[in-house]
């Protein structure tokens, strides 16, 4: 059927962008004798915050329904650009979420003033995003 063949299509998918992140771009200590260039399922499983037999049947086109939550995680950890990201929600029959763009903070009056009077000491202000 169509939902088969998208869900195989998924899982090559996933697959593939595993297979492509090297264990030192994600900071995971490798031994000498690693024989898998890529990633490893529980690998890609742990970063994602993700069970790895749940992974794997996600990799094998088993019908599993992730969650948005879940494939964004799975972006995260497979470091996919905007357009991997759109397929990867495609391929799951899922909608990207929109991305929200927060509002700037506003600088309360009385701490601008006193930071225009430190004109000789150097200062900033810390918003709670950063």
């Amino acid at each position: 059927s169509a939902d088969e063949s998208r869900r195989r299509e998924l899982g090559a998918f996933l697959r593939s962008r595993r297979e492509r992140l090297t264990p030192l771009a994600t900071d995971i200590a490798t031994g000498p004798r690693r024989r898998t260039p890529g990633l490893r399922r529980e690998e890609v499983a742990m970063i994602a915050g993700v069970g790895t037999t749940w992974y794997t049947w996600l990799e094998q086109g088993r019908d599993v329904r992730p969650s948005v939550e879940v494939l964004s995680a799975l972006c995260e950890a497979l470091r996919l650009d905007a357009v991997e990201k759109r397929h990867l929600f495609i391929l799951a029959g899922r909608q990207q979420p929109e991305r929200r763009v927060a509002a700037p903070e506003k600088v309360d009056a009385t701490l601008l003033h006193m930071l225009q009077s430190l004109v000789l000491q150097p200062a900033q202000v810390v918003g709670r995003r950063w």
